[in-house]
């Protein structure tokens, strides 16, 4: 069965895109924490962080290498914050790996 985020990646489900290419979208959050909360999803349907492994690297990293693109484009470089949560008991609801980009306002440590 599909997560909601192949359902996206796929078209079944409409999203509001920010970003997208070969291995990942960037849709806003239907959920924000922040004035600019934007979700990163790769393409590849891995269930979380923790289940990556080497053959993931490549990967990771344009990930975190679209983060910058995406934070300059909304013009929020100087100022964000990036969040994976892992599993259930980490706050994850879709278990698909994510990262939240969140930008937009002040960010207090720790978060909570």
């Amino acid at each position: 069965m599909k997560t909601l985020f192949e359902k996206i990646i796929d078209r079944d489900i409409p999203a509001d895109f920010v970003y997208e290419d070969d291995l990942c979208i960037a849709i806003n959050d239907i959920n924000p924490q922040a004035p600019i909360h934007i979700l990163l999803i790769p393409k590849k349907p891995i269930e979380k962080l923790s289940d990556c492994d080497d053959c993931d690297k490549d990967l990771l990293s344009h990930l975190f290498l679209t983060v910058g693109k995406i934070t300059k484009k909304l013009d929020i470089n100087n100022t964000f914050r990036v969040n994976i949560n892992n599993g259930k008991g980490a706050g994850q609801e879709v278990f698909h790996l994510h990262i939240h980009i969140l930008g937009g306002r002040k960010f207090n440590w720790p978060p909570g």
